[in-house]
């Protein structure tokens, strides 16, 4: 007899009276937390504007949730939400798509990049995808909390039985497959950046990160289960999903960026030292 894992968290870590702390929303503030800071180290081994950190932490969680939400209204549930617009905004009912926050803050990394830094957007992007690696593989783990987004049936020891919805079979742990691939992928980047000064390469650490992320998506898809009853016969026609289909483009992105970094000389970004700058100011006034 296989000896499984019978899954059935709690999705919430506590409750006071209709509000809850659940473990999903925690992942999302944990990965948010943990990105600014690790942003904030690269601004000032650049010596760039502290200032610049606050307004980017707005334009990500705000492209985040919104690109998120919309891409699972249009990519996956536009026949429903065209009859219900209304309820378009109720993310706190689920429903984010990862490619749609993708999306987002590719179109909110080019608006800071014009309206705020005045650099090119590789400045920003090679510093913003390694961070949000690690959001994605904390992501997953809150989708694994909630017993959500998982495989079809398997017979290896280490599948997951949850019962929260009701199976009585192992299924693929595609959370997991996920989340240690980001977490993979978000320690190459590090290492990319602080030990071969890869920042150095405008779109090398971007390219690399797409590449990173929607391949293994692309691959693990194929034992996940399908998200909306309408992609089975995507599937019988093309032969992939939804998610699949739009992994694509950025698979070919990111092996276009990479090629063209590697293409292209090494460059330098200066700033004036601001962080520096703030300190001496914070300890004359002390004075």
């Amino acid at each position: 007899m296989l000896d499984f894992i019978y899954w059935n968290p709690d999705p919430a870590i506590f409750s006071l009276g209709p509000l809850s702390v659940r473990w999903y929303g925690l992942a999302f503030a944990v990965g948010f937390i943990i990105g600014y800071n690790i942003v904030s180290k690269m601004f000032r081994h650049e010596g760039a504007p502290e200032r610049w950190l606050g307004i980017l932490l707005i334009y990500v969680i705000v492209a985040t949730i919104v690109g998120a939400r919309l891409g699972h209204v249009f990519f996956y549930a536009w026949d429903y939400y065209s009859q219900h617009l209304g309820e378009i905004p109720k993310i706190w009912e689920g429903g984010l798509a990862s490619h749609g926050g993708t999306i987002g803050n590719i179109i909110a990394v080019f608006i800071f990049s014009w309206c705020v830094t005045k650099k090119p957007a590789s400045w920003t992007f090679d510093k913003l995808v390694i961070p949000i690696a690690l959001v994605g593989c904390l992501i997953r783990l809150g989708n694994l909390m909630n017993s959500e987004i998982y495989g079809g049936p398997t017979t290896l020891p280490w599948g997951f039985v949850f019962e929260r919805n009701g199976e009585t079979v192992a299924m693929h742990p595609t959370q997991i497959y996920e989340a240690a691939c980001y977490l993979a992928l978000f320690g190459l980047l590090m290492w990319m950046y602080w030990k071969k000064n890869a920042e150095e390469r405008p779109w090398l650490i971007t390219g690399v990160f797409f590449i990173g992320i929607f391949l293994p998506r692309f691959l693990i898809e194929y034992v996940k289960n399908v998200q909306e009853p309408w992609e089975i016969d995507m599937i019988q026609r093309w032969g992939m999903n939804m998610g699949q289909l739009l992994s694509i483009p950025f698979i070919l992105l990111g092996v276009c960026l990479v090629v063209y970094a590697l293409s292209k000389p090494r460059q330098h970004w200066t700033f004036p030292n601001r962080f520096a700058d703030e300190e001496d100011d914070k300890k004359s006034k002390r004075k």
